[in-house]
């Protein structure tokens, strides 16, 4: 990680992500974070909890949105950026894009199942009305290092 003063805004809130994303993994979780931020400020955050919950919907985006929509009592979320560690999957990208997220900036490339250009393109797809500004490979290596520590470890163990 870099020094704070050297961090842009992008890679500020990304280190938040990943905090969350190590939440997620002392927890036995993929992990995943998510910090969703207006006017640069945290309004809502989520890691990835659908074995925890026994929900499969509840991945990080999912419930910093649900959470940002109860607190700001709207369920669009428009003016907000959402950081999250891993490419959205489509089902979160779908929700991002119900939600008028106005940016969306996330760390790794998910090249199975990525919904923002690495497999599918729903954040960006002209057959939707919403399509938010996206900025992939923020901290990169770092979001990937903790993904591929934590499916290393599991590997071991299985």
């Amino acid at each position: 990680m870099k020094d704070n003063t050297q961090l842009t805004a992008d890679e500020y809130w990304m280190e938040k992500a990943l905090v969350l994303a190590r939440q997620a993994e002392a927890a036995g979780e993929v992990p995943v974070g998510a910090v969703l931020v207006l006017n640069n400020e945290s309004v809502a955050q989520g890691w990835n909890q659908p074995i925890s919950r026994n929900d499969p919907c509840a991945h990080a985006e999912i419930i910093a949105l649900q959470d940002a929509g109860r607190i700001l009592k709207n369920y669009r979320l428009c003016d907000t950026t959402l950081y999250v560690t891993l490419e959205p999957c489509v089902m979160c990208a779908g929700a991002i894009v119900h939600a008028r997220v106005a940016r969306v900036v996330f760390g790794a490339y998910d090249r199975r199942v990525g919904a923002a250009g690495s497999v599918f393109n729903i954040l960006n797809s002209n057959r939707l009305n919403h399509h938010p500004a996206i900025c992939g490979g923020v901290l990169e290596k770092e979001c990937v290092e903790i993904l591929q520590e934590f499916f290393e470890q599991r590997r071991g163990t299985d």
